[in-house]
Parts: C-alpha cells; structure tokens; sequence
C-alpha cells in the first residue's frame, strides 16, 4: 500500500521528504487519476505552483477530476494541497469555496485555535508564504499578522482537505500525523 501520491508530472525534491520519514511514497500523473492501475493510498499531495504552467501541466487533469478527487476525501482519504503560485486561482475543483491570492512574504504565522494540523512547521517565525485565501469554506488554523488566512481544513465525509499556502516543506510530525489520520481508498 502507498501513504502518499504525490500529483506531479516530473521527479521533486519534495518526493525525498517523505522517504525520509518513512512514509511511502508515489509520484502520479493527473491523467492517471481514475484508473485501475493506481493502488490505493491514504493521502493525495498536490506541491506548490500546481496551476502555474511554467512549473506543470497538472491543473487540467485536477479540473478534469474533480468528483474523483472529492470521492477520494469522502471515503477518508486526506488531500493536502500547497499555494497554485498563479493569481487569482479559485479552486473550482474542490468540493469547496476557496480563493487565493498570490503575495510572497515571509513573516511570523499566528495559530488561530490549537489543532493538530498546525504542527506542519516545528517552528512558526519567519515562515516563508506564497499568498493567501479568501472567501474561505472552512477552518482557518494559521494567519499571518494580518489575519490572512494561510492554512485552512475542512472536514468532507470520512477525509479532509487541507490547503495551505506556506511555501516550505511539512514537517515530519506533521506528515505522520495526515497519514496515521487517513484511511486507505482508491482515487
């Protein structure tokens, strides 16, 4: 069985992170989404700059297959998606309402309540981000100073998503923990 599917088209860096903390680990392509051939995982991991055509080409396969995706999060798998790195990105392939705004900074992050989810980054000073959501369906956990909101999760069937738009690797605390709190089912 694999933990994690990483949805990219080319090999990342990102890809040793999770080895790395023991997690197993599969790159797929988005035109793989749907069928047969993929094993089941417990978590879907969409990178930073998704939607940004210099970086890849998966934004279509994600348009694509929306109610695949939502499937997935519904059956209790968890899909953690980082910032599109494009302007103006409305996630209109997710079960829910979700806007972003690209602004790169780095400040200190602010939790909004105490959730597990929080622990993606061991320390919470100068943080480095891509931008930030608006118009939000869901939880906001982490704000910069400005109460903008740069993590947020929302519950859908068994799963969840979480999107964030920290532009940093996840800790491996942060890993385990969406792994251990997923369940295993097919995308």
């Amino acid at each position: 069985m694999t933990d994690v599917m990483l949805l990219w088209d080319s090999p990342l860096l990102f890809e040793k992170l999770f080895t790395e903390h023991g997690i197993k680990c599969q790159r797929i392509s988005a035109e793989s989404i749907g069928t047969p051939f993929l094993p089941p995982c417990r978590c879907l991991v969409i990178p930073t700059g998704f939607a940004n055509p210099a970086y890849t080409k998966i934004l279509k396969g994600l348009l694509r297959n929306k109610k695949q995706i939502e499937k997935f999060v519904e059956k209790g798998g968890t899909l953690l998606v980082f910032g599109p790195m494009a302007d103006g990105h409305d996630f209109s392939w997710l079960p829910v309402r979700l806007k972003y705004v690209q602004k790169q900074m780095s400040a200190d992050v602010c939790k909004t309540d105490e959730h597990n989810i929080q622990c993606i980054m061991d320390e919470l000073e100068q943080v480095e981000f891509d931008g930030y959501f608006i118009d939000v369906q869901g939880e906001i956990l982490l704000t910069d100073k400005d109460r903008n909101a740069l993590m947020v999760s929302k519950k859908i069937g068994e799963g969840m998503i979480i999107a964030t738009t920290i532009h940093e690797f996840p800790s491996g605390n942060f890993l385990k923990w969406m792994v251990e709190r997923s369940k295993s089912t097919r995308l």
